[in-house]
């Protein structure tokens, strides 16, 4: 592959920033239609509890309030679908409690909607809800899943004994047994991965339109896949054909996984448009995404290791249960069944049984978040490796050294079934260690016990799947003028994919990147799309850009050939046109798209690409930190990252996307929990009271690539979104234990590592210590 100015591996700045960074984005709160009506959820205060609603007729009459609507007035619409159901152990397939639009006398977690008020202003709706009189009666809760599972406690769902959804398993249980009937040693451990709000920087909004002429919707709103959120509309809560809806999606300010799937208000904004005859949109407040998104993580994990004396593997059990919360979102109870699939992480450990329950609790439903289910498994096996490393008194490089699956095992079939392609586990790192100057880490704790705190290291060798699952399609064509457009069924949601679709083109088309236009998130325009998430936008939907434009190289060659008088082969695309190779002689594609034979069909060309398998990017992180033993607050000196993504389309692209997803790991490390009181309220419902990391809590990230193409993936990407968020978390947590370790003898803390939590931990050793 020939080096392009614009095109692979060249660290093209974003195109896009220019809009962002001037406030000329266009998001769905900026799009406003003629005669716009406003929409107001109303949201249950209780977690659980049966409802009347008393006054809707006399609400109804209220100035300027247009409709308020209820569960009957949606009856006819369809369940909202989870689409990622699991067979239990025994074969069957898990209960799905129904998911109505609205429920109808029965709300189960605080924050789900009961009404949805549409008014000539938002000021006129709230005002609507506040005076809708509801009969409350509250229920009892399950909140939390030690609650929920003990004995006699409330069912969630009366047809769901004992609030267990599923109960799946994956690797072997009698080869686990026997291999840990022969071990020398079995090291345990129980850790918590805690629960996060998404908090993307724009909140969920929509706008629903309605021709009654062609009997059509067109829904604005942010997503991270139009042609998703379209067919689900249409098949299962509308039931009308997909072309009935037009789906738009916009600029989009973050996604992360929550912005995938199908809410309430959507239909509920659409069935008010067709009502109403006019357009209606509806903008979440912030603390509508405490308690109407999804929310990730919630996870609690035990781990048992069976070790021979020298500390190598033998087998290890792992029992997860996952809080789906009171529904089973799109995706949710696929994410910790097919996460815990990665539980072997990067280390060749002959036999495995997982046991992977998914429990219902009085809380917000819990689904996909950036890396769905990888980085809960990371989490577990990192985290786990060095509890084991200083439980038997081994360095945890050297442990991990010693198990890790070697490169010439490659490819390598995990014992819960995974097939891992390509991968150079300790290269990384010592890689790693190396660049993060682990071996003057001594003279650092030194220096800093000198001014009385604490110091660890840590380090996470991470490995996740992605990039797999059913084609994309792109169509790549040119245009009049000579520039040319992709056409892609993805979704940016900030990562920056008009830049990596373009230099994607411009490596075949040798175009300059003001050349090249890229469109997404309309399926009137767009035929077909997957959307994004689990990063397979680029190493997917990037390998069908790839191909489409190396099709529409060949048609335009064809083109060319009779003008130029000469054949195809003797041709080759440089700056922007056709030329005979080594010559002068020359086409620029606007005079190309000119010839007689340029029909439309000969200046575009339409390709898909389909994975074979999964990529499996994988890595190391290590982090180094202080920590302040009077009050227990984390500060991290040091963070070096060392990368296998296979190949790198843009250095500067790719570098975001780390830091990005490290951010949000150091975050969940040390920061973020969503808190539920005993009776199912959310304590953590707002910024005040769940804390973000910011700007003066980050380190100064030094990121390389240590890269081993994959071998199953057409352009050999491994997928980078992300990667960042599932080694940060233990490569985090591992400092703080570390440090918390050297100095107190503390084996253990489950995130996040607060300064309350930190503080608690070091006093309770000093007691033992001292009695």
């Amino acid at each position: 592959m020939r080096a392009m100015k614009f095109g692979v591996g060249q660290a093209v700045r974003r195109v896009e920033d220019a809009r962002f960074v001037t406030g000329t984005g266009r998001y769905t709160s900026d799009i406003a239609a003629e005669g716009m009506a406003h929409a107001v959820v109303v949201r249950s205060p209780h977690a659980h509890a049966r409802f009347a609603i008393e006054n809707v007729a006399e609400v109804r009459a209220m100035p300027g309030v247009l409709a308020v609507y209820t569960a009957q007035d949606v009856a006819h619409l369809g369940d909202i679908p989870c689409l990622g159901p699991v067979k239990n152990s025994d074969g069957k397939r898990m209960v799905l409690p129904p998911n109505p639009v609205l429920p109808k006398d029965t709300v189960r977690h605080i924050g789900e909607a009961v009404a949805f008020i549409v008014a000539e202003t938002e000021a006129a709706g709230r005002d609507a809800a506040e005076a809708l009189a509801i009969d409350w009666e509250p229920l009892p809760v399950a909140v939390g899943m030690e609650a929920a599972l003990a004995e006699g406690a409330p069912l969630v769902w009366p047809e769901v004994p004992g609030n267990v959804a599923f109960d799946t398993h994956h690797g072997d249980k009698a080869k686990t047994d026997k291999a840990f009937a022969k071990a020398d040693r079995v090291v345990s451990l129980t850790l918590v991965n805690n629960r996060l709000v998404a908090n993307y920087l724009e909140t969920r909004a929509c706008l629903a339109e309605y021709d009654a002429g062609k009997s059509r919707w067109t829904l604005t709103l942010g997503s991270q896949g139009s042609h998703d959120i379209r067919d689900i509309l249409a098949r299962h809560i509308f039931k009308v054909e997909p072309g009935n809806i037009r789906v738009v999606t916009p600029d989009v300010g973050g996604g992360f996984g929550t912005k995938i799937f199908m809410y309430r208000e959507y239909p509920l904004t659409m069935f008010a448009a067709e009502q109403l005859g006019r357009p209606v949109r509806w903008v979440a407040e912030r603390s509508e995404h405490f308690l109407g998104d999804t929310q990730g993580r919630d996870n609690v994990t035990t781990l048992e290791m069976a070790l021979d004396r020298r500390g190598r593997f033998l087998a290890m059990r792992v029992d997860l249960k996952a809080d789906l919360g009171a529904y089973a979102s799109q995706f949710g109870p696929y994410v910790p069944a097919a996460g815990a699939t990665m539980s072997p992480g990067c280390y060749d450990i002959p036999a495995i049984d997982v046991r992977v329950r998914g429990i219902y609790t009085n809380t917000v439903p819990v689904d996909a978040y950036r890396g769905a289910g990888r980085p809960e498994a990371a989490y577990a096996i990192e985290r786990f490796v060095d509890y084991i490393a200083h439980t038997i008194g081994k360095a945890p490089e050297a442990l991990r050294a010693l198990n890790f699956i070697k490169p010439e095992k490659m490819p390598y079939r995990t014992s819960t079934g995974r097939v891992y392609d390509s991968g150079e586990f300790e290269g990384h790192l010592r890689r790693a260690l190396e660049v993060a100057d682990a071996a003057g880490f001594k003279e650092r704790l030194r220096a800093s016990r000198k001014k009385g705190l604490l110091r660890g290291i840590g380090m996470a060798s991470y490995i996740e799947a992605c990039a797999g699952g059913g084609p994309e399609a792109a169509e790549v064509r040119i245009e009049e003028d000579g520039s040319a457009t992709v056409l892609i069924g993805t979704q940016s949601t900030g990562q920056g994919h008009l830049t990596a679709y373009a230099q994607l083109a411009s490596q075949q088309l040798d175009l300059p990147m003001d050349r090249i236009r890229v469109l997404q998130g309309d399926t009137d325009a767009i035929a077909t799309g997957s959307g994004t998430g689990g990063s397979r936008s680029i190493p997917v939907g990037g390998a069908a850009v790839r191909k489409a434009s190396v099709s529409l190289v060949e048609k335009l060659k064809q083109l060319a050939s009779e003008a130029l008088e000469a054949g195809p082969a003797d041709l080759e695309i440089a700056a922007g046109g056709v030329r005979i190779a080594g010559t002068d002689r020359s086409l620029s594609f606007a005079e190309v798209a000119k010839l007689p034979g340029a029909s439309a069909d000969m200046l575009k060309a339409r390709e898909d690409w389909t994975p074979p398998a999964d990529t499996y990017p994988n890595g190391t992180h290590v982090a180094e930190v202080e920590v302040d033993p009077d009050t227990g607050t984390v500060t991290i000196a040091r963070y070096t990252v060392v990368d296998d993504f296979g190949v790198t389309l843009n250095p500067l692209l790719l570098a975001g996307q780390v830091h990005g997803g490290a951010v949000q790991g150091i975050g969940q490390a040390l920061h973020e929990r969503v808190v539920y009181d005993e009776g199912g309220q959310l304590v953590t419902a707002s910024l005040m009271d769940y804390r973000l990391p910011r700007a003066d809590d980050l380190p100064s990230f030094t990121f390389e690539t240590r890269n081993v193409p994959s071998t199953t993936n057409v352009m050999g990407m491994k997928g980078a979104g992300e990667a960042g968020a599932i080694g940060a978390t233990p490569a985090t947590m591992n400092a703080v234990v570390d440090a918390l370790h050297r100095a107190h003898g503390i084996a253990h803390i489950d995130m996040p590592a607060t300064p309350d939590r930190i503080f608690a931990a070091i006093r309770e050793a000093e007691a033992k210590r001292a009695a």
